[in-house]
C-alpha cells in the first residue's frame, strides 16, 4: 500500500512541477539533439504525472478495498494510469490547438461607433472614445465637419495608429 501511495504522491508532485516549471525540463535539453521532441506528446510531463498518480492511487484503492493482492492492484492501477495519461494527452493537445482571436488591428476600428470626448473642429483634430477588443481606447479624431462633444460618431477611416477619421451618426 505504501508503494502505491508513494507513486500517487510522486505523480501529483510531478504534475505540480510541470505546471510551475512549464517548459524548463524541455529547455535544459534544447538544442542538444539527443532528447529533441522526447517530452512532447505521450511522454510529456503532465501525461507521465497523470499516469503515475493514477497507477499509485488506483492501486492503493484496489488494495485497500478488496482482498486482491499487489499484482491485480498493479494491473488495475496501470489501466487507470493509461486511461488518465491518454485523457491528459488529448486534453493538452486540444488546449494547445485552441486558437484565440487574433490581436486587434487598427483596421478593425473602421465601421465602429464611438463618442466624441473633445470636440472635433471642421478639418481639425479632436478626441473620440472607441472600443477596441472590448476595451475603451481614446484616439485622435479628424472630421470634415465640426462635431460637438458627446456626439456619437462612426469611424470611416484610419489615419495612423493613434488617429481616425470620423463622421457623425445620422439619425
Amino acid at each position: 500500500m505504501t508503494w502505491f501511495l508513494g507513486l500517487g504522491i510522486v505523480g501529483v508532485v510531478l504534475l505540480v512541477l510541470s505546471l510551475v516549471l512549464d517548459g524548463v525540463l524541455e529547455g535544459l535539453f534544447d538544442g542538444s539533439g539527443v532528447l529533441d521532441g522526447l517530452f512532447d506528446g505521450l511522454l510529456s510531463l503532465p501525461v507521465i504525472a497523470g499516469f503515475l498518480s493514477m497507477l499509485g492511487f488506483g492501486g492503493a484503492i484496489v488494495l485497500g478495498t478488496t482482498g486482491l493482492g499487489a499484482a491485480p492492484a498493479t494491473l488495475v492501477g496501470a489501466g487507470a494510469g493509461v486511461a488518465t495519461g491518454w485523457l491528459t494527452w488529448k486534453a493538452t493537445r486540444a488546449l494547445m490547438r485552441d486558437d484565440t482571436a487574433g490581436t486587434p488591428r487598427g483596421d478593425d476600428l473602421v465601421g465602429t461607433a464611438g463618442t466624441v470626448v473633445t470636440a472635433v473642429p471642421a478639418d481639425g483634430y479632436g478626441e473620440v472614445l472607441l472600443r477596441l477588443a472590448g476595451q475603451p481606447a481614446k484616439f485622435a479624431a479628424r472630421s470634415q465637419v465640426a462635431v460637438a462633444r458627446g456626439t456619437e460618431v462612426w469611424v470611416t477611416g484610419l489615419l495612423s495608429a493613434t488617429s481616425v477619421e470620423v463622421r457623425p451618426v445620422e439619425r
